[in-house]
């Protein structure tokens, strides 16, 4: 079984406000569920849903510094 996260560790672990969660929920920008009235994230739908949104680099590039 997939553990339930609250918005408040959702937010932690995304570096976040509680309030940009519940925001995101409203939008339907962040996969959640409800428990009764209760608002909770699958631990592996959130961390599958920040994988999509993540940007790879290019490759066999070289960052130039400056």
């Amino acid at each position: 079984m997939d553990k339930l996260l609250t918005p408040q560790e959702v937010a932690e672990k995304l570096g976040v406000k509680k309030s940009t969660i519940y925001s995101w929920t409203h939008q339907g920008f962040i996969p959640f569920t409800k428990a009764g009235r209760l608002l909770r994230f699958r631990e592996t739908d959130v961390m599958l849903w920040l994988n999509k949104r993540s940007k790879k680099g290019r490759p066999g590039r070289t960052p130039q510094i400056l």
